[in-house]
């Protein structure tokens, strides 16, 4: 099907509520303090058990600035050292989480987010992905799809050299916005200069992908200041892209109350840049994935999309459904079997559970049967924005129309909207119209949203 998405203004203005971004279902709002960490350790051994594939992800939480806009798990700090004593523990871990599993299970797929994963000296990275393949099977050659996330501030050529030797083949650059205002206004300066020379190191270097990262709705941004950047940044040619919406929450994020919010685009500026800059980047060439993802046609997303492979997780669109995910460091959330688990967000208990010899995991979900059926429903349409109710009743065993019979009545507006249709052999499918309003589709098939009795408003970002 054709996913290109149609802009129709009134339904935007009428659907453009708060919404979760389904990285997992249900959401980690949901997770559990009292989780049963046997429960993680069970699916583990079912998983090393089948020598199911995994993916990793490392969180490395520390930022040597802070950028006004972030809602990030992350540390601030100037003191480099902070940094030994994180990886001590991170070694730790490893070493539990490793013994859980089968070394024959393959590392497809490996990302390092933050924080600023870069804040770590070259010698450690070098250290830490040695310690990794001492206790997982990475892939020898280059056939692993191994990301970092990069602050181009902080990714110089000998870095970038050390990546590459590493193993690492893929980068995604926090770019945000080019316009020095914004970028003074976000505490955020890195001239394009800059960026231009991380680009230039990952094509020398033979980095099979790079990934940037925008964000609009900044402060002091305008239609005409960000397409500026996207021009600039088209020219840098990306094979992913993404258009990030700023949700600000000072409430939630102390350091966005340094945003003045009268320096903040209205929410019709912010819409008129979104369709501006998708209709460009259509205009360009660029496959819209879903959501706020674009990427080249001959890009491995852009081939999951149209062959129906296309998964999304907390690393956001990936083509590894396959895989169990194993989450390492503060904060960092794993998906294995089906199980969700995620680990202390504060430094002082991961440490202090680590030195018990404890897994840091403080919350977490075990996925009941329904868990199950919404998880396909949802990650269908949000990936493939279509399903076939075939499918999920030969899957599960339901009758779809029977089962999401309330479902189906609360999408009855939105299929008079035009945003999609359930067609009389069975195809549920999102159309032109629902495309940048799939979340709102999807939401209607989230059972905990329906019973949360809290605001949304205070838990999800606008869903554009």
């Amino acid at each position: 099907m054709n996913s290109a998405p149609v802009w129709d203004q009134d339904l935007i203005n009428r659907y453009n509520h708060s919404g979760p971004r389904y990285t997992s279902y249900p959401t980690a709002v949901q997770f559990d303090g009292h989780f049963d960490i046997q429960q993680y350790r069970l699916g583990a051994a079912q998983s090393a058990n089948t020598l199911k594939s995994l993916s990793l992800y490392i969180h490395i939480p520390f930022c040597s600035h802070v950028c006004y806009y972030c809602a990030c798990n992350k540390i601030v700090t100037s003191r480099r050292s902070r940094a030994a004593i994180y990886l001590q523990h991170l070694y730790r871990e490893i070493e539990m989480q490793a013994a859980l599993f089968n070394r024959d299970q393959r590392v497809e797929q490996l990302h390092f987010g933050g924080g600023t994963p870069t804040f770590l000296e070259r010698e450690q990275l070098s250290e830490l992905m040695q310690h990794i393949g001492q206790h997982f099977r990475l892939a020898p050659d280059d056939s692993g799809d191994y990301s970092i996330e990069l602050d181009p501030r902080e990714a110089d050529w000998p870095m970038m050299n050390t990546l590459r030797q590493c193993g690492f083949n893929r980068v995604s650059l926090g770019v945000q916005d080019l316009n020095p205002k914004v970028q003074s206004a976000i505490n955020r300066v890195q001239p394009e200069s800059t960026v231009q020379s991380v680009v230039d190191a990952a094509r020398a270097m033979a980095f099979r992908s790079i990934h940037m990262d925008l964000i609009y709705g900044l402060p002091l941004q305008t239609p005409r200041s960000f397409m500026a950047t996207l021009d600039r940044v088209i020219d840098m040619a990306p094979d992913r892209l993404s258009l990030f919406n700023y949700a600000h929450l000072p409430h939630r994020f102390k350091p966005q109350r340094r945003i003045h919010e009268h320096d903040l685009p209205s929410p019709a500026m912010k819409l008129d840049i979104l369709q501006q800059a998708t209709a460009r980047l259509l205009a360009q060439g660029y496959v819209y994935i879903g959501m706020d993802h674009f990427a080249l046609p001959d890009d491995e997303l852009a081939a999951a999309r149209e062959t129906g492979t296309l998964h999304r997780n907390f690393q956001g669109y990936t083509t590894h459904s396959h895989c169990d995910l194993v989450g390492l460091g503060i904060s960092a959330i794993s998906q294995v079997g089906d199980t969700y688990s995620q680990n202390s967000v504060d430094e002082t208990m991961y440490y202090a559970m680590i030195n018990k010899a404890q897994l840091p995991v403080v919350r977490g979900w075990k996925m009941n049967d329904d868990d199950k059926i919404r998880q396909a429903v949802i990650a269908q349409l949000i990936c493939h924005l279509q399903l076939r109710t075939g499918d999920i009743e030969r899957r599960f065993g339901i009758v779809f129309r029977e089962y999401f019979s309330e479902e189906l009545d609360n999408l009855k507006p939105m299929m008079a909207d035009g945003l999609v249709r359930l067609n009389d052999d069975g195809l549920l499918e999102v159309l032109p119209r629902g495309v940048f309003l799939v979340r709102n589709i999807c939401m209607q098939f989230d059972h905990y949203l329906r019973q949360q009795q809290t605001d949304n408003r205070t838990l999800f970002s606008k869903v554009i």
